[in-house]
């Protein structure tokens, strides 16, 4: 329904991301999910009845959301579901932080070659679409302009967005994390490694911030590794007592527009100039019930926010960088997945108090008049 009602608006074309998190129960309970390599299948059985159903009328295709995020949280911190980490890394009643997000990590990318191969092999050339992935990333600068500095930072990178896009881009991990990581770091075979190669069309990219990377100093505990630990870093939000940009009502949300700049460059030079949509890109303020309506539909930093980020995206184009297109998070303000309604994200406020109506914000207004252009 929701795909027929957004075709109903001319020039509105679905992008239909195929896994967000919500992995049937089920599937869950019977073998662990993406624990187990069973999921590969039982993926690509669901992704077909969808290239079956809805390719008709879908032609961008996202096949997984921030795995880093449903890897690295669910399964490491376990501050997202399924909520598994070891006892040194949170609460969680059973895990292993040290090896759980790899495993679950590598079955992601198994599965996401699996859908792409089968898009491309069955439906593609019939239904005329495209597919690629959408990965979460910072841009990670180097707190200090030394060797070591430069080495932090793109070790950074290749921890959180190389994980995932330099097997897509080159069919094995970085050689960072087959170091550092060594046998906990699971291996493709020559066959998966080949399925991997270049499995996309199009990256999206979501990009809220940005952070400072220095290697950690001290001496690993190799009684609780982790992801956290693995990469031996420290990342910061500030320099010299100055922050990175300026602070946000979410605590790891700083202002930074100049990252998104540096971050495609980065892209661009190490993994061979893809298309690229930003899928996400926004600005939380607070959900405070004392504020009036009228107060919170003034939301001028959030312009702010997406004016510098448009700004430094158009310089990466004008350098290069092959951006397609561009997604504000969000539409309206929504249920945020591990904040719930405290913060609000959306161009458009939602009076949770009054049946839910709906006010476009400034920000709504701004961002018609600069479409408009």
């Amino acid at each position: 329904m929701l795909i027929y009602i957004l075709l109903s608006y001319v020039g509105l074309k679905p992008f239909v991301t195929l896994f967000h998190w919500d992995l049937p129960q089920a599937l869950e309970d019977e073998y662990g999910g993406f624990l187990s390599p069973k999921i590969v299948d039982d993926y690509r059985n669901y992704v077909d009845f969808c290239f079956k159903q809805f390719g008709d009328r879908v032609k961008h295709w996202i096949t997984l959301n921030e795995p880093f995020s449903y890897s690295y949280y669910g399964y490491s911190t376990g501050t997202f579901a399924p909520g598994r980490c070891s006892n040194y890394s949170g609460t969680c009643a059973s895990g292993n932080s040290a090896t759980e997000p790899y495993k679950v990590a590598h079955h992601l990318l198994l599965s996401h070659a699996a859908g792409v191969k089968l898009y491309k092999e069955k439906y593609q050339k019939s239904q005329k679409g495209i597919i690629g992935v959408t990965l979460v990333t910072h841009w990670l600068q180097s707190k200090y302009a030394t060797i070591a500095g430069v080495k932090a930072s793109h070790r950074a990178l290749d921890f959180m967005l190389g994980w995932f896009l330099h097997p897509i881009t080159y069919g094995e991990y970085p050689m960072t994390m087959q170091s550092l990581v060594g046998h906990r770091l699971p291996k493709f075979s020559p066959a998966e490694s080949e399925m991997l190669k270049g499995s996309l069309d199009f990256l999206g990219i979501n990009y809220y911030t940005s952070n400072y990377a220095t290697t950690y100093a001290s001496t690993v505990n190799t009684l609780e590794l982790s992801w956290a630990m693995d990469g031996r870093l420290n990342l910061t939000t500030e320099k010299d007592g100055v922050n990175i940009g300026q602070p946000t009502p979410l605590n790891w949300l700083y202002i930074c527009p100049w990252g998104i700049r540096k971050l495609m460059l980065y892209i661009k030079e190490h993994y061979n100039n893809p298309t690229i949509y930003i899928t996400e890109n926004g600005l939380a303020t607070a959900n405070n019930a004392s504020v009036p309506v009228k107060e919170d539909l003034n939301d001028t930093l959030r312009i702010t926010y997406h004016r510098g980020h448009l700004y430094y995206l158009s310089k990466a184009i004008k350098e290069g960088v092959n951006v397609k297109g561009y997604f504000a998070w969000s539409f309206l303000d929504d249920f945020e997945w591990d904040v719930g309604f405290t913060l609000r994200f959306g161009l458009g406020y939602v009076d949770y108090k009054n049946g839910l109506k709906r006010y476009p914000k400034h920000s709504a207004y701004w961002f018609k008049k600069f479409l408009q252009k």
